[in-house]
């Protein structure tokens, strides 16, 4: 059932915000398909910065949009998220995506970690403009997934009421470590 994928209601939020020649962050590449769908959301005009610290990743993810005619509309980045600040400006930003965890089939040792994902949330807050908005998907299974949900929602739960509106969805009914849904909209 595609309605009960955490990408799918991710997806489908972001589509509702977001227009076309904005630009757009993958902040966590993986198999490339936040990216393919941001490149589609961006349409020609827009564009597509995909972060990962995993040369497989781009690999994978430069195929995926060679394979669906993007391959132009996206920058694809061998470096980590908490980075995000050198390649765009502040209040630059329309959407930023992050599936934290690891590489789908990939090492489950070359995770993210709440250090350098809470450093990324924080920097992606700064070149979000006003009205942009910022979707995370966390994973809490693995090695370290435990701790960084626990330490992001406490960091989002910090942020000033003012100046962001968050948003975090849970499967209720699910067992094993069910994916978080969770969206931070710049006021």
């Amino acid at each position: 059932m595609k309605q009960s994928q955490i990408t799918y209601w991710c997806h489908e939020i972001i589509r509702s915000q977001a227009e076309a020649g904005g630009c757009y962050i993958d902040a966590t590449i993986g198999k490339g398909n936040d990216t393919l769908f941001l490149c589609e959301l961006a349409g020609e005009n827009g564009k597509v910065l995909a972060f990962d610290i995993q040369q497989e990743a781009l690999d994978a993810t430069r195929e995926l949009l060679r394979t669906h005619g993007k391959e132009q509309q996206a920058k694809l980045i061998l470096d980590g998220h908490e980075h995000m600040d050198r390649y765009a400006m502040e209040e630059s930003t329309d959407v930023i995506c992050f599936n934290f965890g690891y590489l789908p089939g990939g090492d489950h040792k070359l995770a993210t970690t709440y250090q350098t994902s809470i450093e990324a949330i924080g920097k992606g807050l700064g070149i979000l403009k006003h009205g942009g908005m910022m979707s995370l998907c966390i994973y809490s299974g693995g090695d370290t997934g435990f701790e960084e949900k626990e330490k992001i929602l406490e960091y989002i739960k910090g942020l000033p009421g003012r100046e962001y509106t968050v948003i975090v969805n849970e499967y209720y009914n699910r067992k094993n470590c069910p994916p978080m849904p969770v969206f931070i909209f710049k006021e």
